[in-house]
């Protein structure tokens, strides 16, 4: 056998496995080295390839199409600096538990530290970011290699999905010629050759003692708040629902949690607590005996210093399987066990709650009173909280919302109200990064589920041949465009009171018109002045095939001034209902 039916085989089989274990999407950026598993990929009948010639882009992209399929996705690279491009969005992989498969093409070992070209070291390049790491055989066709290659496969997927989602890596080695021959009888494999599935996987759920252990813990407690951070469960909203309901207590949700949006009861869900919780003096005045956490920890700084100046409250952190994510340094209990059976059992094991009678109803009140100023009468220019609050208001049925970093989420968790809407929103909140975040947008948006990705312009800048995607393969993306001329978040952060020096290092005006990269790219281009305007020109892009962009642009020292007087409006309408 030579060496072309050789490389052909292993690779096809390690191809042909991946997408028996379930594997539907592969991104693939283009290089020499890694032609055996390009041409293999797209050769096969079975999986999406998707082309995307920047490995940053490229990545993001894939973790895009992850995030909203919860399902692992495939990228393929060429050896050297190509691979050491993927390393901003497996970082956010790891850190946000989405599941990557990284297969990094590289040269053979003869070719390693003698000054080849393209060769750098990629033995565990991602270091502790991935969950697994394999250096792969050379190839080699035997009934044994062929195995051998199916089962690296097949433990690839399900380690991407096992326990907390996360990236992987395989990198191959591969002596030239590099093409494959597609001619070749069995190219998939032999009949009787069979698949590497691994056997499947539990759910974690506490045993009898320990839910009666932790109940107990909690009978004499009057004041318990459910927290929801970021979590991507689907069934999870209507069990910590059923939860809040039985025991009589708030639930503050991110805008991430998923539990904002749909058909479940939603009287429980304190959805403006970060506008009051700003207030030093609310949060003296709503001191926990107990806080109960499900999912990551939640965007809002408030409610970061309301778990700080509550030390003494017990605390409970949620986790599906591990993981110790609690920044506060708090003394904690950490629970390991699956979020929806959990709420379902500690229904089912509480007979009585003592929760204080008029609890919960001080919570609901301040929401009311802080959704009242939040949702109020509109500006006659644009503010940037009134152009996330028309967004979230005409957002289609059974769509997502990609929201970028900084101002963007922060904008979203003040103004996404409840809605019966069927909604998802997704961001990289993983390292909480300005980067790759048009990639991830249209990613998602590849997924074929209607995204409209929410941004700053920063963070628009910093990935616009992310764009590139958009327009290759006609993907259907609305992006609304926050242009404030700069960093706006550090208007709201003491470096705005450094007038010597703020606006070069933390400002960073661009002085962009972007409606040339628009056009560029082959997209529809409109500004909005008004809410009302925008949400006209929202509804004409939802009916849009193709890449739209609108831009609304702002002032940061006016938004600035514009947040501060809502949340100081809502702070005194309390503090006065309290007297």
């Amino acid at each position: 056998m030579n060496h072309t039916e050789i490389l052909t085989r292993y690779t096809a089989n390690f191809v042909d496995e991946l997408i028996k274990n379930g594997l539907t999407n592969v991104v693939i950026s283009p290089g020499s080295r890694s032609t055996p598993l390009a041409l293999t990929f797209t050769e096969h009948p079975d999986i999406k390839e998707w082309v995307i010639i920047d490995e940053r882009s490229a990545a993001f992209f894939a973790l895009g199409i992850a995030k909203q399929t919860k399902h692992p996705v495939a990228l393929v690279c060429t050896s050297g600096t190509a691979a050491a491009n993927y390393f901003p969005a497996i970082v956010e992989a790891h850190y946000s538990r989405v599941p990557l498969i990284i297969l990094t093409a590289d040269r053979p070992h003869e070719l390693r530290d003698v000054g080849a070209p393209q060769a750098i070291e990629q033995i565990k390049l991602y270091g502790d970011y991935v969950k697994w790491f394999q250096e792969m055989a050379l190839p080699e066709s035997s009934p044994s290699m062929l195995q051998y290659v199916r089962n690296k496969a097949a433990r690839a997927f399900y380690m991407a999905q096992e326990g907390n989602p996360g990236p992987i890596h395989l990198n191959f080695p591969f002596r030239e010629p590099l093409n494959p021959d597609f001619s070749l009888d069995h190219l998939w494999g032999e009949a009787s050759q069979k698949s590497s599935t691994p056997t499947l996987d539990g759910r974690k759920q506490l045993a009898e003692e320990q839910l009666l252990s932790l109940v107990k813990k909690l009978q004499d407690k009057r004041k318990g708040v459910i927290v929801c951070g970021p979590q991507v469960e689907d069934a999870f909203a209507e069990a910590v629902v059923d939860l809040a309901v039985s025991w009589g207590l708030p639930i503050l949700a991110d805008p991430l949690s998923q539990i904002r949006s749909g058909k479940h009861a939603k009287d429980h869900i304190i959805e403006g607590y970060d506008a009051f919780l700003k207030s030093e003096t609310i949060r003296k005045r709503l001191k926990p005996d107990f806080i109960l956490r499900f999912g990551a920890m939640p965007v809002s700084k408030p409610y970061l210093f309301y778990v700080k100046e509550h030390q003494d409250a017990m605390q409970f952190i949620v986790e599906n399987h591990t993981g110790f994510r609690e920044p506060t340094g708090n003394v904690t209990e950490f629970i390991f066990a699956d979020p929806i059976p959990l709420c379902k059992d500690l229904v089912d094991t509480t007979k009585k709650c003592n929760t204080e009678a008029t609890w919960l109803g001080k919570w609901q009140q301040m929401n009311r009173i802080a959704k009242k100023h939040l949702l109020g009468e509109a500006e006659k220019q644009i503010t940037e909280g009134e152009a996330v609050r028309g967004l979230l208001e005409v957002l289609p049925e059974e769509s997502s919302l990609y929201v970028g970093n900084s101002m963007a989420i922060r904008d979203v968790d003040t103004f996404f109200m409840t809605t019966e809407k069927d909604m998802t929103i997704l961001a990289n909140r993983g390292a909480n990064g300005i980067d790759g975040m048009v990639s991830s947008g249209i990613g998602a948006a590849a997924a074929g589920k209607p995204v409209t990705l929410l941004l700053g312009d920063l963070s628009f800048f910093h990935d616009l041949n992310g764009l590139l995607a958009a327009k290759h393969y006609q993907l259907n993306i609305t992006i609304l465009l926050i242009n404030n001329n700069g960093g706006g978040i550090f208007s709201f952060l003491s470096q705005a009171s450094d007038k010597n020096h703020f606006e070069a290092l933390f400002g960073t005006p661009l002085d962009i018109d972007f409606k040339h990269v628009i056009a560029m790219y082959g997209g529809k281009y409109a500004i909005a002045n008004n809410e009302t305007a925008l949400k006209a020109m929202l509804k004409d892009c939802y009916n849009y095939q193709g890449l739209s962009v609108i831009e609304v642009q702002t002032d940061r020292s006016d938004n600035v001034d514009w947040h501060k007087k809502k949340w100081q409006a809502i702070e005194q309408e309390i503090l006065m209902r309290e007297e």
